[in-house]
């Protein structure tokens, strides 16, 4: 099984989350490639699971110079593939999450499970809930 994370990370904390969903896949005996989104590209698609993380930035949205280029790149490709999300906010209610969601089913993944989200930093429990999406992507 290979899994495929690709992360932005602004403050470190997606990157936190990032780790921690590698952690569990790695547990779970997966085959993890861990990539800032700067060092990904579609090959990622090869993998069993991707799974994505980006922040809320703005109004509720993805990061907007790299992270959602490389995500509207391969969105329409991501039909029949596990994936799972990731990401940190500062702000609002998590609508960010809900609409990226919102985008993969449409594009037609299979989400693993609801995103996990943290509140700025990542606490036990969040990261706790990134080890369980890494073991889950691992199944």
């Amino acid at each position: 099984m290979k899994i495929s994370i690709v992360y932005w990370s602004g403050t470190g904390n997606t990157e936190a989350m990032a780790n921690a969903v590698a952690e569990g896949a790695k547990n779970a005996g997966a085959e993890v490639e861990l990539l800032p989104v700067a060092m990904a590209d579609d090959g990622v698609l090869a993998s069993d699971a991707i799974l994505l993380g980006c922040p809320a930035m703005g109004a509720e949205q993805l990061e907007e110079s790299e992270f959602e280029p490389f995500f509207s790149s391969i969105e329409g490709k991501l039909g029949g593939k596990k994936v799972g999300l990731f990401g940190s906010y500062d702000w609002g209610d998590g609508e960010w999450m809900r609409t990226w969601q919102e985008r993969i089913v449409t594009a037609g993944g299979n989400m693993i499970s609801d995103g996990v989200i943290a509140n700025n930093a990542p606490d036990g429990d969040a990261l706790s809930a990134c080890k369980s999406l890494g073991e889950s992507a691992a199944k």
